[in-house]
Parts: C-alpha cells; structure tokens; sequence
C-alpha cells in the first residue's frame, strides 16, 4: 500500500481518525521508588490529564517551577527517572510538575499535540497543564515570575502549545525532538511535519504564536534541542521551531554566536540587552530522543533507557543551567571562539539570567550520502505511531 492509502485507512479506523501523537517509546526506568506524587482536585481539567508533582525538603523560599511533558507511551515516573528531572529539583531546589497523559485520551499515551481541541487556549489538554501550573503556584507559592516548560517528543510539540498559549506564563521553554507550534491540524498535516517538515515563512509561523492569545511580550526565551539523526521527527522541525521564535522575538535569523559545547554545535540570539532568548544543539547522529551525559559539575541526572541516549551531553543540565535554576550561571566549557558578542555582555549574571549561547542546525564535517526513502519503513512509522501496530525496535 502506498503511503497515502495509509494515511487515508488511518483517518477511518475508530477513534483514530487523527494521529495520535509521536514515535514509539518504552514505559521502562522507573527504578526505585518515585518522588513524584500524584494530585487530584487540582481543578475542572478538561483534558482528563493526571497531575504529578514533586517539591524537595530543601525547597527555595519561593522556589522556580519547571513544567515536564513525557513523551508518547511514556509515564511522567518513567520519564523522571530517565531524564532525571527530580534529581536536579532536589539539588537545586526548585518545584517540578509533571502531568501525565491517560490511555483512555490516547492510546500510545501521547500528549495530544496537534488536536484543535486540546491545544488552544483554555481548553483541552493545554486548559488541564494551566489549571495544574496555577494550583502549584497556590498551594507551593512557586515565583511565578520564574516558571519554565520542557518535554520529549510529542511532549516536545505540546511545549510548544504551551508556550504559545499562556506566554505571560512561562519565562522559557525547552523543546527536545519537538515540533513548532501550529503546523498540524489533521494527520496528513502532523505526518507531513513528522517525516518532511517543509519549511514555512518566518512571519506565517511567527503569525501561529501570535494568534494563539493576545499577549503582545514579553515572550519566554527558548532552549531547541534535536538530534541530527532522527528519523522520528525530522530535525529540520528545529530549524522551524526556531524560525518561528527568532520572528516572535523580532531577531534576525543569523546566529550572534556559535561555539561547541561537548562536542556539539550549539547557537545562540540575544536581545538588545544582551540577555540570550534563544539557543539551540544539534547533537550530531543522534537518534530520536533526550540526550543524556555528565553534567559541568561531573555529576549524572537520569538513566539510558528507550529514546533516553547517552551522548556525552546533560541536556538536562544544561536546559536548567539555561533556565537559570542551578546554584550559580556559568559558561560552559566552550570550543570555537564567539563570533561576536555586545559590548555590556558580562561574563556572569544573577539568578535567572541567563548567558549560554546555542547551536543545533550544523550537520557533521563527515555527514554521510543521504539515503533514498524507504517507503515501508515509513509506513511502518506511521502505523507504529498510530497504535496500530507494536514495534519494540521502531524509533
């Protein structure tokens, strides 16, 4: 059957009509017993989410909130364990929410990323995410001036939903192997932007963010993060992602600095006073999933496991250094001088201001020919994404 065909018996088969989300991931590495905490009666929750939670005994006096998004088949325990967000939260003493996504709303347990229903403001699954960031905020007293999203995959995508829903909320956003926000309505639209990601105009996906409330800025800064060797999600969606906030932050798409950073190419953008608002890594032939490593500080956050890769790099880490949650900001070991930097950029800054600078576009010196489409193995993503079919080894 040609692709097409497949798209067309997925759009009819009952209660998948739509896609439902991304790739195909383990519910492993849950080891030990969790620190999260599930809580109910959080609110109305019109998209039927669960709400997970974690506050460390050394919690700051009004601590930061980090937002975490699972990816499909994933749980927010198992996603813990393996990006090791609560581990850092106790170090560092910040809040972490995690919601979780229910079978019942979605058989691969996929954040519903790209559903009309469930990714406009104040309703559906991105109304459920509001209503557990504002119970955390009254029943933790987080500094809502500091409260930041990440996630994986279609965890990833509904980051993006996020931050173009409730941009007066989030200070910044952390998208790994995501999609930029408003590119998919149907599912030729999502397996188009899954497998090809064409590219759009920067004002057409400026425009999607800036329809999507009526918040005029300040906008939360953004931290891209893609393997270059994801066949899941094309990584040209990071190209997309950040053409679509360097048009909201009115930035120019020439990167103002590239540096390595554990091997890796790494940009990064700036405002006017300096303070950087976008950055982004490539991490060079790696697959489809969130980069694990040694932190700065030689420390470890997470475990290898299903689409949770050891490549040399915490972008745990580093995505909270970026955040500015950790105990100090500081440059990370850099290679490659910097292309240019404003003359009042200081060398540190105080807590939440952040000073990294980013890259995620550049392919490897070495890249290999690009191979030709292999049809059946496209189709068969596309099924295994649907829950149509189980593949323990499709990626």
């Amino acid at each position: 059957m040609s692709l097409a065909n497949n798209i067309e018996f997925l759009r009819h088969l009952p209660k998948l009509n739509e896609i439902k989300g991304l790739g195909g991931f383990s519910r492993g590495l849950r080891r030990g017993p969790s620190r999260l905490a599930e809580v109910t009666g959080f609110g109305t929750n019109p998209g039927d989410l669960k709400m997970f939670s974690f506050a460390p005994s050394d919690l700051r006096k009004i601590p930061a909130l980090v937002v975490v998004l699972h990816g499909c088949t994933q749980t927010a325990t198992g996603y813990d364990a393996g990006a090791g967000w609560s581990t850092l939260a106790e170090r560092y003493g910040f809040a972490l929410l995690m919601p979780e996504q229910k079978p019942s709303n979605n058989a691969n347990s996929c954040f519903n990323w790209f559903l009309p229903e469930d990714i406009a403001r104040d309703r559906g699954e991105a109304g459920s995410i509001r209503q557990m960031i504002e119970h955390m905020a009254r029943t933790v007293g987080i500094d809502r001036n500091n409260i930041f999203v990440t996630g994986l995959s279609a965890g990833g995508a509904m980051t993006s939903v996020m931050l173009a829903t409730y941009p007066e909320i989030f200070a910044g956003g952390a998208i790994v192997a995501g999609l930029p926000y408003g590119i998919a309505t149907n599912v030729q639209e999502a397996l188009k932007g899954m497998f090809q990601s064409p590219p759009h105009a920067a004002e057409e996906l400026g425009d999607l963010v800036r329809s999507a409330s009526k918040h005029r800025g300040p906008w939360p800064r953004l931290s891209v993060w893609h393997g270059s060797a994801d066949r899941t999600v094309n990584p040209s969606n990071a190209d997309e992602i950040v053409k679509q906030w360097l048009d909201v932050h009115q930035l120019p798409a020439t990167p103002m600095s590239e540096t390595t950073v554990d091997g890796y190419p790494r940009q990064v953008w700036w405002n006017e006073d300096g303070d950087t608002v976008i950055e982004s890594y490539s991490i060079t032939d790696m697959a489809h999933g969130t980069p694990l490593g040694a932190a700065d500080n030689d420390e470890r956050y997470g475990a290898e496991g299903a689409f949770l890769i050891e490549a040399g790099i915490s972008s745990t880490y580093h995505i909270a250094n970026f955040f500015g949650l950790t105990e100090r900001i500081h440059q990370p070991k850099t290679v490659a001088a910097v292309t240019s930097t404003p003359d009042h950029a200081s060398q540190t800054a105080p807590a939440f201001t952040v000073r990294a600078a980013g890259d995620r576009r550049a392919e490897p010196r070495d890249q290999p020919p690009r191979r030709a489409i292999d049809v059946g193995a496209v189709i068969t993503r596309a099924l295994t994404a649907a829950g149509l079919i189980k593949n323990s080894d499709a990626t």
